[in-house]
């Protein structure tokens, strides 16, 4: 059958037979399978996810990625993630550049698995028009394949959420003002004056960037009334966004208040840039060494670039717009599982774990689970045996290997058939 979609992609979608536990059955699915698959554009390997994956699953597989073409491992019936049922992390040892897990039947994880169709189908010359499915015969494929464009606002990929956090009356209002080169949050010099939280959006490079200008944060022992008010509502938006400015007022420095909040950020676990403000003032000292300063007082955002700007004059303020872009990116980038297994195996070679009382640790294999931000787990055969410190000598293998500036990454150590959700 061939499904349109709106845009410039069409494709015809061939089903090919289901395999059973039959040795005959499955010698002949096969065949045909492999044989379609040879005259296909894209593959797209289906399998049951509250099943455990065999050998027939298996060979067939790496029969079909000798193909050399786009192939997608998708997991179905990923119904109930709390459910200890599924085995979707038993497929993940297929090493699958891309293994996508879905629900048909609950329309749950649908958005991965459209960005990809969309990024393998090759396009076709004419312009599409709408969602149009040349066939009157029904079936469950015409309702999950709708327009791509009309995909669930909750996941948006070309939405960024930006908070503009520090301490009062470090420029935050006035920053907010020269990236939209308007007057919308008031400025002044007494400190606070900015109470509720304004939230400004601009379209940029094809993505729509949302400022929360957040009130000023005092320190706790002062906050009274509505500066309480304040500090709550800055950490309830924090836990929706996606990029933090930190504000750090260049005329003063990293005062012990900034750590503070610079550890929500952490806390939040948010792409992250720096942007020391009011440089256009500060003729006392170089940026080398303004560097190292705010290096050295926050460490736990080595990650994070710094810019010097000046918000009054507009100094590099055009710059931060980039940096938002550029961290988003990074931010819900995903890595393939064959070349995350390729540095990981790397590593290993360089350094192997550490003993865990005399036992061996291995690492059997790592996946990227989750994006906003890369979360990876690494399938090991005793997960209480990696040390703070090897898990912090891989994070820096990955970033020296793949671009992960400006974001925080989270590595978790698992056993074979643990949930997303188990810490």
């Amino acid at each position: 059958r061939v499904v349109t979609i709106s845009g410039n992609r069409d494709f015809e979608v061939i089903d090919t037979g289901g395999i059973d536990d039959s040795t005959e059955m499955f010698a002949t699915v096969k065949k045909l399978s492999l044989r379609t698959a040879e005259e296909a554009d894209i593959i797209l390997y289906i399998v049951d996810g509250k099943n455990i994956p065999d050998e027939e699953d298996k060979e067939l597989f790496y029969g079909l990625q000798e193909l050399g073409k786009p192939i997608a491992l998708i997991v179905n019936k990923i119904d109930n993630d709390k459910d200890e049922t599924l085995r979707y992390w038993d497929f993940l040892e297929f090493g699958a550049d891309m293994t996508l897990p879905i629900s048909v039947s609950h329309n749950r994880y649908m958005n991965a698995f459209y960005k990809w169709l969309e990024e393998n189908i090759p396009p076709r010359v004419e312009e599409a028009e709408d969602l149009i499915v040349e066939d009157d015969e029904d079936t469950s494929f015409e309702d999950i394949i709708k327009s791509i464009h009309a995909q669930d606002d909750l996941e948006d990929d070309k939405d960024i959420k930006v908070a503009i956090i520090g301490r009062v009356n470090t420029g935050k209002s006035s920053l907010l003002n020269a990236l939209l080169q308007e007057e919308r949050a008031v400025v002044s010099p007494v400190a606070g004056t900015t109470i509720d939280p304004i939230d400004e959006s601009m379209e940029y490079k094809e993505h729509k960037i949302t400022f929360v200008d957040t009130a000023g944060i005092r320190r706790r022992g002062k906050i009274v009334g509505i500066e309480k008010y304040a500090l709550n509502r800055t950490e309830e938006m924090l836990k929706e966004a996606d990029i933090a400015l930190l504000v750090i007022d260049a005329t003063v420095g990293v005062l012990e208040l900034d750590e503070r909040i610079a550890n929500l950020i952490e806390k939040y676990r948010l792409g992250c840039l720096i942007v020391l403000n009011k440089w256009d003032i500060r003729d006392d000292i170089t940026y080398e060494k303004a560097v190292d300063d705010i290096r050295d007082e926050l460490k736990f955002l080595h990650y994070a670039p710094l810019i010097t700007i000046s918000a009054k004059t507009g100094q590099r303020v055009h710059k931060i717009l980039d940096e938002i872009v550029s961290i988003y990116e990074r931010y819900k980038q995903r890595i393939p599982t064959s070349k995350l297994n390729e540095v990981i195996k790397f590593a290993i070679g360089k350094h192997h774990p550490p003993s865990l009382n005399g036992a061996v640790v291995k690492i059997k294999f790592a996946t990227q689970y989750e994006t906003k931000p890369p979360k990876i787990a690494l399938i090991m055969n005793r997960p209480d045996g990696l040390h703070f410190s090897y898990k912090r000598y891989l994070a820096n293998t990955l970033r020296s290997k793949f671009d992960f500036e400006g974001v925080p990454l989270d590595i978790s150590a698992r056993s074979r058939g643990q949930r997303f959700d188990d810490d």
